[in-house]
């Protein structure tokens, strides 16, 4: 039986996004929505999908929910999420 594996990432809009302890942030001049995209298509790459979203009320940040099957072409947990990038600028 296949079995699933979930992660949960706090998604600040405004240029941050956490996920077990790894930063990834928005480079100078990137919009708002193309910061979520990079973020998402580079956890994609890695077999995660998004499964749900957490709006958090008056605020312009969410918990999103991945998930990914375990099987035999699972990253292991040390390398599944994007690397920590700085802001630029």
């Amino acid at each position: 039986m296949e079995q699933t594996e979930y992660r949960v990432a706090y998604v600040d809009f405004r240029g941050r996004i956490s996920s077990e302890g790894v930063e990834f942030i928005r480079r100078s001049g990137e919009h708002r929505t193309g910061f979520v995209m990079r973020y998402l298509n580079a956890l994609g790459r890695e077999g995660w999908a998004l499964s749900g979203i957490h709006p958090l009320r008056r605020s312009e940040s969410s918990y999103f929910i991945l998930q990914r099957s375990t099987g035999a072409e699972a990253v292991s947990d040390t390398e599944d999420a994007p690397a920590s990038e700085g802001s630029e600028g």
